[in-house]
């Protein structure tokens, strides 16, 4: 069937299409040669519909020229794993405690099934996707994540052992700057290795963060559960300078789970990184939503003084 025997389904369908190609425009042309540093889990992760909707947004990015670099997470699927072969999750801080055995499935989980399963989805959907960890190419050099607990008392602080967790030392982008500069789109499964050799597992909004500075990425991108940072009525903020964001910590808007991926955020813009977008990964095509209207699906943080 030829396009022009298509028929709208509304009278003004054709206009809003033309409206949507043209508010896209100017974004396309700011970002082309941009990269993109993507942050992909929860509902986006699980869902059939969405999985496939972030696929396609992100060939989409390449083939505008964008330079997307993909960084996933897997917790849910590393739980269904470990249950199944009979061996509780056990969390310390939000953090999963990872001995040696825990250790080789989440390396089997994360550099396996869900790295490769999302190569395959964006390879079906046209793009070129390669999967890495960060143990190829020395991408991720870790080290140990110590967790300390201070007591009522005031003793020495008791330090726990959670095995084999890390957080990024250092990260050497060059195989990602040869993949991404080309005709690839880099998806990373947030596992790393030590100057012991020893591999460690690493939250990935962290990963993706460092990695987006690294980079001097243009946007860092956080998919989440949520529809963004909201203040204290529910209602979404955006456009938050790094003060602003500063000052909602202080007064309590922003706490609980949010703030490991707020201080990412922040850190990230403090450090070279353009914005900082946490969007609602639950929305079809949130990632071009986010990058191609003017309203967008969810908050952006953006440096003082910069124009966004």
């Amino acid at each position: 069937m030829r396009k022009r025997d298509v028929q709208p389904t509304t009278p003004t369908a054709p206009a809003q299409v033309a409206h949507v190609l043209t508010e896209a425009l100017p974004y396309i042309r700011r970002f082309h040669g941009k990269t993109l540093v993507v942050k992909y889990g929860g509902n986006a992760m699980v869902d059939q519909q969405l999985k496939h909707s972030f696929a396609r947004d992100i060939v989409l990015m390449k083939l505008v020229g964008f330079n997307p670099v993909v960084v996933h997470g897997g917790g849910p699927q590393i739980g269904q794993l470990l249950a199944r072969i009979g061996k509780e999750s056990r969390f310390v801080d939000g953090m999963r405690v990872t001995d040696a055995e825990t250790m080789d499935v989440v390396e089997m989980v994360l550099g396996g099934l869900v790295n490769k399963e999302i190569v395959n989805l964006i390879s079906s959907h046209g793009g070129r996707a390669v999967g890495l960890t960060g143990k190829d190419g020395g991408l991720i050099r870790a080290r140990k994540l110590h967790i300390t607990r201070r007591g009522e008392s005031e003793k020495e602080p008791e330090i726990i052992d959670i095995g084999h967790v890390g957080e990024v030392d250092c990260i050497d982008a060059s195989l990602i700057d040869i993949l991404a500069g080309g005709a690839f789109i880099p998806v990373i499964a947030p596992i790393g290795v030590g100057a012991d050799g020893r591999s460690y597992n690493i939250n990935a909004d962290f990963v993706a963060g460092k990695l987006a500075e690294t980079l001097r990425a243009e946007k860092l991108i956080l998919l989440t559960n949520t529809s963004g940072l909201l203040d204290k009525g529910g209602q979404l903020l955006t456009g938050l300078d790094l003060q602003r964001v500063e000052r909602l910590i202080a007064d309590g808007t922003i706490h609980g789970g949010m703030l490991p991926k707020i201080r990412c955020a922040l850190e990230a813009v403090a450090n070279g990184v353009h914005t900082a977008h946490i969007i609602d990964g639950r929305v079809e095509h949130a990632v071009l939503l986010e990058l191609f209207t003017d309203s967008g699906v969810g908050t952006l943080i953006h440096a003082q003084g910069d124009s966004i």
